[in-house]
């Protein structure tokens, strides 16, 4: 643990509370991709197998078990709330989301730390969350209204990753100088895949524009 990490943790935690005021209290999921949410469902449901087998600490157990039951509430209401529903943008979310999922276990079967179980899906976990944001950005960029609490959460969304890049650093020249290829190739894919999104956001606003990804 360090500051870098904590940060992301937060940074990560703020935008699923934001995300979730925005479905609860506005009863609207509109400008947010179910299919996204349900790439983030299967990451954390791979990710954290290790609740079961493993205890590192009372932090880590209880911050595994908020982002896993969080999104899996998401998909619930964005799927099943009888008026939440109904806001759900899916003409516009028409990104093939299942065709990610195949490669990303494919990879993962042939890069990995070791050949076991828990390895191989946490690794497929990684590789998932790395372009689980895909279908997101698409249909922000198909969006012609993107209210600023939906602009706020992909934004947090990105800044957690980027925060934990900054973690694998300090952690590199901080405890023995480690690789760690995996996370540090995911987390800079998925930086990256943030960058437009990054500019757009930025410039709407210092200039106190509304917020718009170009066609």
């Amino acid at each position: 643990m360090n500051a870098f990490r904590l940060a992301g943790d937060m940074t990560h935690l703020l935008s699923i509370i934001l995300l979730l005021l925005k479905i609860r209290n506005m009863k609207s999921c509109a400008g947010i991709s179910l299919k996204t949410q349900e790439l983030y469902v299967l990451v954390f449901a791979t990710r954290y197998l290790d609740l079961i087998t493993n205890y590192f600490s009372f932090y880590n157990t209880v911050m595994k078990l908020v982002f896993l039951g969080t999104s899996i509430s998401i998909v619930w209401y964005m799927r099943y709330h009888k008026v939440v529903k109904q806001t759900y943008n899916k003409d516009e979310d028409t990104f093939r989301h299942l065709f990610l999922v195949l490669p990303c276990f494919v990879l993962a079967l042939m890069i990995h730390r070791s050949f076991t179980v828990t390895e191989v899906l946490w690794s497929f976990s990684l590789y998932l969350e790395a372009v689980a944001i895909l279908p997101q950005l698409v249909l922000l960029q198909r969006s012609r209204n993107i209210d600023n609490l939906t602009g706020n959460y992909v934004f947090l969304l990105g800044a957690y990753r980027a925060l934990y890049l900054v973690n694998w650093v300090y952690r590199f020249f901080t405890e023995k100088h480690q690789v760690r290829w995996i996370p540090w190739i995911s987390g800079l894919v998925q930086t990256a895949l943030y960058a437009d999104f990054f500019y757009y956001y930025i410039k709407s606003w210092k200039n106190h524009e509304k917020f718009r990804l170009p066609e």
